[in-house]
């Protein structure tokens, strides 16, 4: 797998690509806006995208590679601000990472989104359900069964299991959850998202079918 590191730090991008090619990743460094344009092809897999840039804003280049490509985008920086997560995802972003972090979590988070891109269904196909904990989410139908009985969930209630389904084993934060489901800030709707996990949970009769990763957000405990 071959990732594109965008990162403007010399000293940053050499530890980052080190670490990813003892991971089993291949990786090509952009310093800047320009260069990541320039490297973009066929091959690259997943793009790793530091929003402080010398030639354009971070946010600015993800709208540009998001337009001439669904390679999946990971932001990684020290921009910290709700907003900036909201401004990512919205230009195109599939998962944002605020420095520091753990390096491991950062390999999870490139393998989950190579994996939602692989599981996606191409035209004329159908996707694999999803089993969690005895719980069977199908994306394309909209459907969760549990004991091959369906489970009634309100379209919110799916929005949510759709959003941890398409990264299953790894954290979603609540602010993204919150983005993808009701299009707005993340804070304004933090208790209403905890209700309607605790809805979910109730109509599977599966507590641990999401798990909650205190004061970051939710995931699906995939083994």
């Amino acid at each position: 797998m071959k990732i594109l590191v965008i990162e403007d730090d010399d000293r940053v991008a050499g530890a980052l690509c080190a670490f990813l090619k003892k991971s089993g990743f291949e990786t090509v460094r952009a310093a800047d806006g320009a260069a990541a344009l320039a490297s973009l092809d066929a091959e690259i897999d997943v793009v790793l995208l530091d929003l402080g840039l010398p030639d354009i804003d971070g946010i600015d280049l993800c709208r540009r590679i998001r337009a001439h490509t669904g390679v999946p985008i990971l932001i990684a920086t020290a921009r910290s601000e709700v907003q900036d997560r909201i401004h990512g995802l919205r230009a195109g972003a599939d998962d944002f990472l605020v420095k520091p972090y753990d390096v491991r979590e950062l390999v999870a988070r490139i393998e989950a989104v190579t994996r939602r891109v692989r599981a996606m269904p191409q035209d004329g196909e159908r996707g694999a359900p999803l089993e969690v904990g005895g719980v069977v989410i199908d994306l394309v139908a909209r459907q969760v069964s549990v004991a091959g009985t369906l489970v009634e969930l309100t379209p919110k209630e799916f929005d949510i299991v759709a959003v941890l389904a398409r990264y299953p084993g790894v954290v979603v934060q609540r602010e993204r959850i919150i983005f993808e489901v009701w299009n707005t800030e993340w804070h304004a709707f933090q208790r209403s998202l905890e209700v309607h996990v605790g809805s979910i949970r109730r109509k599977t009769g599966h507590a641990e079918f999401i798990e909650t990763i205190r004061g970051v957000g939710y995931k699906l405990p995939v083994t």
